[in-house]
């Protein structure tokens, strides 16, 4: 069952983050100039409150002006609905998020052979004649590459 987000939803997502900063900024350092003058915080954070619920505020509207989202009536209550546009997007950027994941693991898993000893054989094969079967092993499970990475111990070779 899909539920629907509302604006309303959307906004106070919005406003617990807020609170979530309040707290930390409580415990923020402060500048000399804060600690004289206490009211001076609260102004600045006052006007910080302001432009960031401007900014989400014209994040809203420039998804709906793009055709991203829109805003539906539900029984009760307007809902914000991601249109096939708006998930193609997402889609895009979840696949280009997930390659640099990919590309990541890649120069970390090779920089992790090379340091255990292997060459590179063919562009996808490497080899090591040490005994390092567990260690490669453990990485691999550690990195979760399970699904990508396919590892062989081969005692002997007949050339």
């Amino acid at each position: 069952m899909k539920l629907p987000i509302t604006d309303e939803f959307l906004f106070q997502a919005f406003r617990l983050t807020q609170k979530v900063g309040d707290a930390h900024n409580f415990l923020a350092p402060r500048t000399m100039k804060e600690a004289v003058y206490p009211e001076l915080r609260q102004v600045r954070r006052t006007i910080q409150k302001k432009r960031d619920w401007k900014n989400f505020s014209q994040l809203v509207y420039y998804l709906k002006r793009k055709g991203y989202i829109q805003i539906k009536s539900l029984e009760t209550r307007d809902a914000v609905v991601l249109t096939p546009k708006g998930a193609a997007r997402v889609l895009r950027i979840k696949n280009k998020t997930a390659s640099k994941k990919r590309k990541r693991f890649r120069e970390i898993l090779r920089a992790k052979l090379q340091e255990l000893g292997y060459q590179r054989l063919q562009d996808s094969v490497w080899v090591c004649p040490y005994e390092v079967f567990e260690e490669t092993e453990r990485f691999i499970r550690e990195y979760d590459l399970d699904d990508c990475v396919r590892l062989f111990l081969i005692e002997e070779v007949d050339i």
